[in-house]
């Protein structure tokens, strides 16, 4: 019966997969790194974020003051006289 023998790895083998090794984990340790790096510029944002004051909401327009404002404006230019004005104003307000 017959045998193979096998090669011992030489010096230099262990030497390539030691580089190989240490190779992948510094890839490894920068990909963490940047990962972290990341991860705080994502978490500054959001704080920038928080820190703004809230843009104030548009103020609702109120159909009767938007009513008044027109019958306003078209008694300024002279298309309404001043007692149609005044009727339009009062039937405006509902009075």
């Amino acid at each position: 019966m017959m045998r193979m023998r096998r090669r011992g790895v030489g010096i230099v083998g262990v030497a390539a997969v030691a580089h190989h090794a240490s190779k992948k984990g510094a890839q490894q340790q920068a990909a963490a790194d940047q990962q972290m790096a990341d991860q705080q510029t994502i978490a500054d944002q959001q704080a920038a974020l928080a820190a703004q004051p809230a843009a104030a909401a548009a103020p609702a327009v109120d159909p009767q003051m938007a009513q008044l404002a027109n019958l306003a404006n078209l008694h300024a230019q002279g298309i309404l006289s001043d007692e149609e004005f005044a009727a339009a104003k009062a039937k405006a307000l509902g009075i």
